[in-house]
């Protein structure tokens, strides 16, 4: 099943697509900034739009590699929610947060994310266009298979039905296996399913690695992370496959990808 294409061929028809979640599917980037406003107000009473800005920059920039150090398994999905708020209220010198403090600031952001997940306008027409043409669908997250489920749900996506979480395999992109596992849940090749995801080295590099049709979604038109910024999991095979990711700035082009013509 896991046969790895030969370069420079045409690639095999499109049998089944395969998405990421956050900032795919979903504008996650915007959730998270409204949550961390109505978690961070108490203690930021001054703080207008620009300010709440550079704090959200700061959060996800993730200086810390938090999030990255929890699907590795060194923290818990909460800790690594109250280490990047310690850190990012560190950095601008607020006094106050405190144990007690980031406990607060943890429960009213998961109180709050929720009500601001929203799937992203070219996400439903999309999906549309693959029941048309039969084409079968699933999401693969580097998160919890029940923390993304309820997210799917708040964006109004229940029609996802495939998932793949990091606890599924016990493992994380970008491992070939976490791919794989979608790809049999859809009941389709890796060479004939499109894997499409907003990081380019994770998603893009890592599904290209793992046999599938790699495209990165760069809906800001940011262009390809240089060398100097590559995870060191898939840096081994960035010259490898690079060149078989496909960009696309939007949800749309997915048609044309799909398509037997577009082959």
């Amino acid at each position: 099943m896991h046969s790895t294409p030969v370069p420079g061929a045409p690639a095999p028809p499109v049998r089944g697509v395969l998405f990421d979640i956050d900032d795919t599917l979903v504008d996650l980037h915007a959730a998270m900034k409204d949550a961390m406003i109505a978690a961070g107000r108490p203690l930021l009473p001054n703080f207008g739009p620009g300010d709440w800005d550079g704090f959200a920059a700061l959060y996800m920039a993730d200086a810390g590699r938090y999030y990255e150090r929890y699907v590795a398994g060194e923290f818990s999905f909460t800790e690594q929610r109250g280490l990047r708020a310690r850190a990012v209220f560190a950095h601008l010198g607020v006094p106050g947060f405190d144990a007690v403090a980031e406990q607060e600031w943890i429960e009213d952001f998961e109180r709050a994310q929720p009500r601001s997940i929203k799937a992203y306008p070219d996400v439903a027409p999309t999906l549309d266009a693959l029941d048309a043409a039969g084409i079968p669908y699933g999401a693969v997250s580097n998160n919890v298979h029940d923390y993304q489920r309820a997210k799917l749900d708040h964006a109004g996506l229940q029609r996802i039905g495939i998932l793949v979480g990091i606890d599924t395999v016990n493992a994380a992109k970008p491992e070939p296996k976490v791919f794989w596992e979608g790809c049999r849940l859809l009941g389709t090749l890796p060479g004939e399913t499109l894997y499409v995801g907003d990081n380019y080295l994770i998603d893009g590099v890592g599904s290209a690695a793992a046999g599938l049709q790699a495209v990165w979604l760069d809906r800001k038109g940011t262009g390809a992370p240089s060398d100097g910024r590559a995870d060191p999991v898939v840096d081994r095979v960035a010259g490898r496959v690079a060149d078989g990711v496909r960009v696309v700035v939007g949800l749309d082009a997915l048609a044309a990808l799909a398509a037997p013509s577009g082959q």
